[in-house]
């Protein structure tokens, strides 16, 4: 066997010689069922160490090039990793033209919505990341140990496709206390998030052509979940107290998508008047409220509303996700349904994902049973407002009279800029070449419907994985490269646009 090596390489020399034989192998120069060169009498003839020979033929034994036989010696496989499925077996059918207006298309239409942002901007506001530095990770590992020294059959075992029942009866305990929702935990479903309630939902509830009244702007991954199921879409205008009630008791639509503790992506809070309006519309007509509770968590100026599923439980689709208040990462969320649906629910669910992975389900349920996610919910809640306090007051400092909204809730706020500032998406280019992060209503999540209005005028901040020292300087620096490209700085005298399109 004839290989050498280049000890000018970036490659390790183990990598080249495992690469090299690994070549001869797959071109046929070393045969199956030949020998290789013991690892001494190799490391000898390329003149290196007898070690990176060994690691070399590990990884070639590891992926099934050799084979060592004990007290004989090594060589090349039989059957090589390559040849395992032998793909020239295929009858011809490689040779019959293909006619591509014959081949079945998928039933599925859709588009993907934005949710990864993996930039590296050192000071970034993006609207959907909590701090990392919050998580609770000692006690998390302390608790997925527990769980694991009790586990029992449940790792090997499918469990209720609902959920684990330790961690719904937690969630109702919990949303009773905080959210005035009286529900028996049988009606709480376990999903990976929101998103996956939402499809259960539509699951139940929806079908193609049927009229839903939404938000405008709305959350991108509900928009485009709609658009997927091909219903009729009613797009009704947001203002500072949340999307237009009246308008959506005029409407003919069987559901009505709401985020109204924190309306995504513009933040208005829906105001108790509004929710009873839409409340008595789905009560007369038999329409169902989908209530997206998003950011309910972070409440800081007023007292929180009742959530819609406490005024009226049975219209009433409650979504919750553990996203914003622990991490995305876990993937955990659920729905609570109304009495009447927990049977079709619990059905559809089964029939969606067999159920939940179990582990996580267990470390959570013990979290929430400690009362440990009630005090890291209060600790997040005292830094997010420490840092929201920072954001609203750094942008008054260098941009005046600055127009905000969502800032009583939540973690980010929308600002509307004034007409002396460019539009929405040239401002965030010029952040951009000072590695500062920031968002129009689509980049950072959100959908307008009809026009460009939210998208052209509005920026969005969220203040969540930042500190505050961050927040600071990413404001100073957002105020230096607006001025180094020409941009006066706004008059708190300059009138503004109506909050919505009229």
């Amino acid at each position: 066997m004839l290989i050498t090596v280049d000890r000018d390489s970036p490659e390790s020399l183990q990598e080249q010689i495992f690469s090299r034989i690994r070549e001869q192998i797959v071109t046929g120069i070393l045969r199956p069922g030949s020998p290789v060169p013991s690892s001494r009498i190799l490391a000898t003839q390329l003149k290196v160490s007898r070690n990176s020979v060994i690691f070399g033929y590990e990884r070639l034994i590891n992926e099934g090039y050799l084979v060592a036989k004990p007290m004989i010696g090594t060589f090349v496989a039989d059957v090589l990793p390559d040849q395992t499925v032998d793909t020239g077996q295929n009858d011809g059918l490689a040779d019959l033209p293909e006619n591509p207006e014959s081949r079945r298309m998928p039933v599925f239409s859709g588009r993907q919505h934005g949710i990864l942002n993996n930039s590296n901007i050192p000071i970034d506001f993006w609207t959907q990341r909590t701090d990392p530095r919050a998580f609770p990770l000692k006690t998390w590992r302390r608790l997925i140990m527990q769980s694991l020294a009790s586990a029992g059959h449940n790792l090997t075992e499918y469990g209720d496709p609902c959920g684990l029942m330790a961690l719904r009866v937690a969630i109702a305990e919990h949303i009773g206390n905080t959210r005035g929702i009286q529900a028996r935990p049988e009606q709480v479903v376990i999903l990976a998030g929101a998103q996956l309630a939402l499809n259960l939902a539509l699951r139940l509830l929806a079908s193609e052509g049927d009229e839903i009244a939404v938000e405008n702007p709305c959350n991108q991954g509900a928009a485009y979940l709609f658009e997927s199921h091909h219903m009729r879409l009613r797009p009704i205008a947001v203002d500072r107290f949340g999307i237009d009630a009246t308008a959506v008791a005029a409407t003919d639509a069987r559901l009505v998508y709401l985020t109204p503790s924190h309306q995504f992506p513009m933040g208005a809070t829906l105001s108790l008047d509004r929710r009873r309006t839409i409340l008595r519309w789905a009560q007369r007509t038999g329409a169902y409220v989908i209530e997206d509770d998003y950011d309910n968590e972070y409440r800081y100026d007023g007292a929180p509303l009742p959530a819609m599923a406490a005024l009226s439980p049975d219209h009433v689709i409650y979504l919750g996700t553990f996203s914003k208040s622990l991490g995305a990462g876990l993937r955990t969320g659920f729905a609570i349904f109304p009495e009447h649906l927990v049977d079709a629910a619990a059905t559809a669910k089964a029939l969606l994902d067999n159920g939940q992975v179990w582990l996580e389900q267990a470390a959570l349920a013990r979290f929430m049973q400690s009362g440990g996610f009630v005090r890291h919910l209060r600790r997040c809640q005292q830094h997010y407002f420490s840092r929201r306090n920072a954001l609203i007051s750094r942008l008054r400092e260098r941009f005046g009279d600055v127009d905000l909204l969502g800032t009583e809730a939540g973690t980010h706020i929308g600002w509307r800029l004034p007409s002396s500032l460019m539009p929405a998406h040239n401002v965030k280019a010029i952040a951009r070449t000072r590695n500062i992060g920031v968002y129009t209503v689509q980049s950072g999540g959100g959908h307008e419907y009809d026009g460009s209005h939210f998208e052209t005028n509005w920026l969005l901040l969220g203040y969540a994985s930042l500190s505050e020292d961050q927040v600071k300087a990413g404001i100073d620096r957002l105020e230096e490269a607006l001025k180094s490209n020409g941009v006066s700085r706004p008059s708190p005298s300059l009138a503004r646009a109506p909050l919505a399109p009229t």
